[in-house]
């Protein structure tokens, strides 16, 4: 019964280890050399059940159930050596003729075992078990461990031979892999002399945690940093994508959004009334009165401040709607929601702002021309646009009469 403790603790301490091979979560669902590993780890599994039923049937002295349990443990034993062969050599990337053969080597071990496994059902070659349920090794079983230990050495020899050859951590986990075949064949030469000593398990276990220690935690932990490295470089990019959307969308002089933010916005106005959808809205279109004049007197600089002068004049009665530069003195107001509802008095509080300026002496002249869409006249925003547009001039020529007539007086 102690026998099985080892076999119930190394099941235990395999799953919890590897449980993301197991259930193949992240890399080590992708990379062929831990898909090898994989179906290993499985033969480790099987390996351990076996050895722990081992001590249960031993104890309750079942002759058929230990013998039964027997073969599937050498079968085990024969699919963990020739899965670490594969894997070794996968994990390696060894693609020359050394690897082929170590790989060849592992699939003929493998198919004696199980040839000597099948004559053993007619001639104990392997083992029996006797009627008092006492389990006797055989001469072949010795014959078996003794090419096992061989197999492993080469293994190891070719993992650290891998291992001169390279440097920093590949090198290192190149030796934890050569070292774990080491750990194996000691544990294995000195079963040949206590074969009821649960040896090959506790080799197992002892192998596992290693790799699993300084191999796979040092490959998960690469690969967290090479992901967070690339979350950062996406984040940077998106906000420098981000930072240049920003600068396209705003007009650098005024802070208004662009008129490539207009074109957006106009294509986006054009699905709503294709879908019916957020009809009620109205466009007002402004333009500033005397911007050549005021370049052509006191210089580009002071027209870009009476631009901005008359944007901040905009902005301050339409709060709650987008405006858009686009055009040297034009700009566009959305009105929605509460200041469509306003749209009236809105209107009629700008124009008053400016036919009675602040500044009599150096007047902000803005003529403003506004509409609502109109269901079933218009097909598209332009046409609402068209129309705030005709009559935005008809306020200009209304306002260079007024400032005419005041001239004259």
């Amino acid at each position: 019964m102690y026998y099985s403790a080892i076999g119930i603790l190394a099941i235990f301490i395999l799953l919890i280890e590897n449980y993301d091979i197991f259930l193949k979560l992240g890399s080590f669902a992708k990379n062929s050399e831990w898909k090898v590993y994989r179906k290993f780890l499985l033969s480790v599994l099987v390996y351990y059940v076996t050895d722990a039923l081992w001590g249960f049937i031993e104890y309750l002295k079942l002759p058929m159930l230990l013998y039964i349990d027997t073969l599937f443990y050498f079968v085990a034993m024969a699919g963990g050596l020739l899965f670490w062969t594969n894997f070794v050599v996968t994990y390696i990337n060894s693609k020359n003729n050394l690897g082929r053969a170590l790989v060849i080597t592992g699939r003929i071990f493998f198919a004696v075992f199980l040839a000597g496994i099948l004559v053993n059902a007619f001639v104990p070659i392997l083992f029996e078990v006797d009627s008092n349920c006492v389990y006797v090794a055989k001469p072949l079983r010795h014959v078996m461990l003794v090419l096992q230990i061989l197999m492993f050495a080469l293994l190891t020899i070719h993992a650290f031979v891998h291992m001169r050859s390279n440097s920093g951590l590949l090198r290192f986990r190149y030796c934890t892999v050569g070292f774990f075949g080491l750990v194996v064949g000691v544990f294995l030469t000195i079963q040949l002399w206590f074969p009821y000593l649960p040896l090959y398990s506790i080799a197992y276990m002892l192998g596992t945690c290693l790799l699993h220690t300084f191999v796979i935690n040092g490959e998960r932990a690469e690969i967290t940093t090479e992901l967070e490295n690339s979350l950062e470089r996406e984040k940077k990019q998106y906000l420098e994508l981000l930072s240049t959307r920003v600068l396209a969308y705003k007009d650098t002089l005024t802070g208004v959004k662009s008129k490539l933010a207009y074109a957006e916005f106009e294509a986006k106005k054009n699905s709503d009334i294709k879908n019916r959808r957020n009809l009620e809205f109205a466009v007002a279109v402004f333009d500033v009165n005397g911007l050549k004049q005021v370049n052509d007197t006191y210089g580009h600089k002071r027209g870009d401040q009476f631009i901005m002068d008359a944007c901040a004049v905009i902005c301050a009665q339409f709060k709650r709607s987008p405006v858009f530069r686009i055009g040297g003195d034009e700009f566009v107001a959305i009105l929605e929601r509460d200041d469509f509802d306003k749209r009236e008095e809105l209107t009629e509080s700008f124009n008053f702002t400016i036919e009675h300026p602040v500044d009599p002496d150096f007047p902000l002249v803005v003529a403003l021309g506004i509409t609502d869409y109109e269901d079933g006249k218009d097909q598209s925003f332009h046409d609402v646009f068209e129309r705030a547009d005709r009559l935005m001039y008809e306020r200009k020529r209304e306002l260079k009469s007024k400032m005419n007539c005041c001239a004259s007086a």
